[in-house]
């Protein structure tokens, strides 16, 4: 299964984002978990993340390792703002976040957050340029959205009731958010940017049904902060890919006009990735395909044979397509399972005569 003399190259990727037919059929995943990589490698390095600089390097090197060995042409990676943020913790549901109040959003200590980020991010993004294999870049860069963040300062379930209490706080709230982040992206991209052949965050904005917010709170608060962003980040000469959840249809024609240049997860409950393509595919490029539940439930043989059919037609019906999970490869997806949907795109790539 390991392909040690694979030869990564970026360029492919670089090709879906620009949404254009890729010469090799690129794997992609918005995350792997590491325990994931360590029952296939055989080998512990998880917890070195967290470590002294000489672990991060080890960490890297396996990790970066590993997407080179499973045949990616870019290694998947961000470290998310939510990780440093003072009194973080809300956008895990069960509790309100430090920013109830008017005087909470004052005395946020909003000034630190980009400090506190730095001393955490930097050198793992150090330690993941040095470790990149010949021919791989990343994607990815500064985690988390514009209503993840406003999750964790206020509360998913606190955030309408400022703003039908408060709406000018409501407003502010956001506001905030944005300048937090563009000063972060800005400095992301002065440093990092070479690293990366695309920048990414994830925003879950929906869920199976609908949108976790009404559409005129995305459009009038959320869409004028990733404008900053996406303006930022195009500015710098880096295409963006935008990871959301959920049943977002309301407000993808407003996202694709704000110039999104791909866009990944999907779910065979809110839509068959077919319909992912037949409304977008001429426009964006588009990612991944394969079901979680799918992807766990199937057994590995018969995932094998159906990703091949299903790739090969989503290869087809898409100008710009990366195959992968319609979210990401947690720790319960069995390995055997993960690893059929890797050969299966391997298989694809034989049968075009480009492995």
């Amino acid at each position: 299964m390991k392909h040690n003399d694979y030869q990564p190259d970026y360029r492919h990727f670089a090709a879906v984002m620009r949404n254009e037919r890729p010469a090799r059929l690129p794997l992609y995943e918005h995350i792997i978990s590491p325990a994931i990589m360590e029952r296939i490698a055989g080998a512990q390095f998880a917890g070195m993340l967290d470590g002294t600089p000489r672990d991060q390097r080890e960490f890297f090197r396996q990790f970066c390792g590993f997407f080179k060995e499973m045949t990616y042409d870019v290694v998947s990676f961000e470290v998310c703002i939510t990780a440093v943020l003072p009194g973080h913790g809300a956008l895990s549901g069960g509790r309100p976040g430090p920013i109830q109040s008017r005087a909470d959003f004052e005395q946020y200590p909003w000034r630190d957050v980009a400090r506190l980020y730095w001393e955490h991010a930097h050198p793992r993004f150090e330690a993941l340029a040095a470790s990149l294999p010949p021919g791989m870049k990343a994607v990815g860069g500064v985690g988390n959205g514009v209503f993840e963040i406003a999750e964790d300062l206020v509360g998913l379930e606190y955030l309408p009731l400022m703003q039908c209490d408060d709406p000018a706080l409501y407003a502010d709230v956001f506001n905030a958010i944005g300048a937090l982040m563009l000063a972060i992206w800005h400095e992301f991209l002065k440093r990092h940017a070479d690293v990366f052949v695309a920048c990414r965050f994830g925003d879950d904005l929906g869920f199976k049904a609908s949108l976790l917010t009404n559409p005129r709170t995305v459009r009038e608060d959320i869409i004028p902060q990733y404008r900053r962003l996406i303006d930022a980040i195009h500015a710098a000469a880096k295409p963006f890919l935008w990871h959301s959840c959920g049943c977002i249809f309301e407000v993808m024609e407003d996202m694709i006009a704000l110039g999104i240049d791909a866009k990944h997860s999907n779910e065979d409950a809110i839509a068959p990735f077919t319909r992912w393509i037949e409304m977008y595919g001429a426009r964006i490029g588009l990612l991944g395909g394969f079901d979680m539940d799918v992807l766990c439930r199937t057994p590995a043989g018969e995932l094998l044979e159906q990703v091949k059919t299903q790739g090969r037609a989503y290869r087809g019906g898409a100008r710009g397509y990366a195959l992968g999970s319609g979210n990401s490869i947690p720790e319960y997806v069995p390995v055997e399972n993960y690893l059929a949907m890797v050969r299966a795109a391997q298989e694809l790539r034989k049968e075009e005569g480009r492995e």
